[in-house]
Parts: structure tokens; C-alpha cells; sequence
């Protein structure tokens, strides 16, 4: 804030009010002045509305709160906002017909586009937030654990039955909710990256593909692991195979000051040395934590590099449109010395 000579900054994402306060409520707004130090913190203020007047003196109560529904309006047109001096705000999340009503309060402060600022800083976890993703790597490792223990991958199940069996299992395992809609891709549907699972039945001689992840206190975990049903052909070990080399380049690459497109680099050039770079569709992976897509992108285009601290995925893929896919993904923490892998899960070929 200081380096962008600014004197405040609005927040008024959410997630990033999560992250900078602990409040989780359904609306709020945050006022963060550069002139607040460590232990005093009298210009910073949150505003929420009636509904969290207990949750907010919970769950922030090193701050001053205010009430009222408008919450970021009322923060603008109050005391509490600089009128003489560049206030920062959200412009990567904030509408246009936001900015307007912002501009047109009376006495409105000189509102500058400040994006990312809070992003940045949820690059990098610190040790509580990597305890989260752990935890939520475990409830997924032990949910796919038992799916493929019980039997429950099997000829004559449907993709839906599986997938939410799969997603049952990750809350008894502790985890709060599922990551994102989990993926479960038989046969053909193996090489549609992103497929929702159907009522496609699973045969003898599928690839079946798992993308899915657990939410532990609100931090994201995210892994693929792609089996096979029956006795693989000659094929589809190969193309496992390859994957794998490829998944394992990228994750050897990860490390503090490499570029992202670097480590896109390593583990792309596994797949196009083979022949097949035009089957790998996708980037290679992305941070996660509050969000399970988050800064920083690790793809071919992708800028700036890794810091230590960051919690990343590596998740190549190569697919057959028609015929089947593979896609191996870990979650892992960029770290000196080499990451710090979360996904337990081996990454050897199944059968089930």
C-alpha cells in the first residue's frame, strides 16, 4: 500500500476478507489503513450487517466493527475513510455499477484500482493454513482409499454412483464438503478433461479417471488419479506410463525463484518428446487454498515465479478423444530443498 502511495484499501471480497480477518459471514466490507501498525490497528474497520453482529465480535474481535448493510458504501461516506488521499479497492471483483454508486456518494474519497493486492499475499501459507490443506489431502486420501478397497469401482456402476459414494466418503473422513463437483470419467469419457460424471456405465477395460478434492476450514485440496478396470492393454500402461514421467518432471521442477512456465516446460516436454504435446490440452497446474483455482497459474503463457510457501498442483494429462485418458495430479507445497508432497495416494497404475 505504501509502495502505491495509497492510504487505505477497500476489501470487499469476501474470500479475502476471510483470509485478512477470520470473518466468514455472507456480506461484509473492510477498510485497511497504511497507517495502522502491529497492535494498533484503530484506523482498519470492518462493517457487516445485523445478521453477524454475534459471528463478527467471535470471530474478529481484534478489530473495530461496524453495522450496517450497505457495509462498503457506509465505510466510503463515514469517518473511517481518508477523502483527501487515494483509497484502494478491489477492481478485479467490483462492478462497474458498484464504482458508480462508490463515485457518486457524497464526499467520496479518490478511489484507485488496487487488484490483487490480497492475492499476492495468499501465495504464500503459512504453517496454519498448510496444516488445513494437509488435512484436507488426508480426508481425501483416505476416501479413495477405502472407494477402492470396498470394491466400489466396478463394472456395472454408474459414474454418478461412484462419484458420490466417493464424495460421502471424504466427509466421513473429516473433511467440511467436497472441493469442487467430483469428476469420475469411464472409458471414452476418460479424455474429456473436465467431464461431469453421468449415467455412463463402467466396463471391463476402462480407464476411469478421479478428479476431486475435500474442503477442511476452508482451504481446498485437489488430485487425479486415473485406473483401470479389468487387465490393461499394452496402451493404456504406456500412456500411464507416460503421464507419469511427465507428472514427476513437473513436480522435481517445483522449487522457490523457478519460473512458472518453466515448470510447465519440464513436464510438457516429457509428453511432446513422446509425440503427443497436441494431447495435453491444459495448463499443468495452479495454486490452491481459500479458492480451489488461485494464483499461481503454472502453464506455457504464465508469468512470474514460485515462492517458497506457495501450495500448488501438477497435473498433467494426456487424452485420445473417443478412446480414453490419463491424468495424474498431486497437491504440494513449493518449498527449499525440494516441495513438500500433500497427496499420499500412489501413483502407480490401479486395477481394480
Amino acid at each position: 500500500m505504501e509502495g502505491d502511495d495509497l492510504a487505505a484499501v477497500l476489501v470487499t471480497d469476501l474470500l479475502n476478507i476471510r483470509y485478512l480477518t477470520g470473518f466468514t459471514g455472507s456480506n461484509a466490507a473492510l477498510i485497511v489503513s497504511a497507517s495502522d501498525s502491529p497492535g494498533n490497528e484503530d484506523n482498519t474497520v470492518v462493517c457487516t450487517d445485523g445478521r453477524y453482529v454475534t459471528q463478527i465480535g467471535e470471530q474478529v474481535p481484534d478489530l473495530r466493527a461496524v453495522i450496517d448493510r450497505s457495509s462498503a458504501s457506509y465505510l466510503l461516506r463515514s469517518d473511517v475513510t481518508p477523502t483527501s488521499a487515494a483509497v484502494g479497492f478491489e477492481s478485479h471483483v467490483v462492478t462497474v455499477d458498484q464504482h458508480r454508486a462508490w463515485t457518486a456518494l457524497d464526499n467520496a474519497p479518490n478511489l484507485v484500482r488496487a487488484p490483487g493486492l490480497v492475492e499476492e499475499l495468499r501465495m504464500v501459507k503459512d504453517e496454519h493454513e498448510v496444516a488445513l490443506l494437509r488435512d484436507a489431502c488426508r480426508a481425501a486420501d483416505d476416501a479413495f482409499a477405502i472407494l477402492i478397497e470396498r470394491g466400489a469401482v466396478a463394472e456395472g456402476r454408474t459414474e454418478r454412483q461412484v462419484a458420490r459414494e466417493l464424495e460421502a466418503l471424504m466427509v466421513e473422513a473429516g473433511a467440511d464438503g467436497i472441493s469442487f463437483e467430483t469428476i469420475v470419467a469411464a472409458g471414452a469419457n476418460s479424455a474429456v478433461p473436465h467431464h461431469r460424471p453421468t449415467d455412463a456405465v463402467l466396463a471391463d477395460g476402462d480407464f476411469v479417471k478421479f478428479d476431486f478434492g475435500a474442503l477442511v476450514g476452508g482451504y481446498h485440496s485437489d488430485m487425479t488419479r486415473t485406473v483401470v478396470i479389468g487387465t490393461p492393454q499394452d496402451w493404456q500402461r504406456d500412456l500411464y506410463a507416460l503421464v507419469l514421467r511427465s507428472q514427476t518432471a513437473g513436480r522435481e521442477a517445483l522449487a522457490p525463484g523457478v519460473s512458472t512456465a518453466a515448470v510447465d516446460a519440464a513436464s510438457r516436454s516429457v509428453i511432446e518428446d513422446a509425440g503427443y504435446g497436441e494431447y495435453f490440452l491444459h495448463g499443468l497446474g495452479h495454486g490452491v487454498g481459500l479458492e480451489i483455482h488461485e494464483a499461481p497459474g503454472i502453464a506455457k503463457a504464465s508469468t512470474g515465479t514460485l515462492l517458497s510457501g506457495a501450495a500448488v498442483t501438477v497435473e498433467p494429462g494426456v487424452y485420445f478423444s473417443g478412446r480414453g485418458g490419463v491424468r495424474i495430479e498431486d497437491t504440494l507445497i513449493v518449498r527449499e530443498g525440494g516441495p513438500e508432497l500433500l497427496t499420499m495416494t500412489t501413483k502407480e497404475l490401479v486395477l481394480v
